[in-house]
């Protein structure tokens, strides 16, 4: 391979890896209420070069909103 095939490769895959450790990240610190559902949203996420796209698609705005009848005003 020259260097020109060497840059093309690096310039498609390391925007592809940052942006699914973003997501793998994102996903662990997420509460999805479940520790199963958790799980499959970060393997999800893992799947390189599409699993993010999935996740931006169908995971992202999935979360447990907090239970407001506890607060007392």
């Amino acid at each position: 391979m020259d260097l020109h095939t060497i840059k093309v490769i690096l310039g498609i895959c390391v925007p592809f890896l940052l942006m699914t450790l973003w997501a793998v990240i994102h996903a662990a610190q997420k509460d999805f209420g479940s520790l199963r559902e958790k799980v499959i949203w970060i393997v999800i996420a893992a799947i390189p070069f599409i699993g993010f796209l999935i996740y931006l698609a169908f995971g992202f705005r999935r979360k447990i909103k907090p239970d407001n009848s506890l607060n007392t005003e």
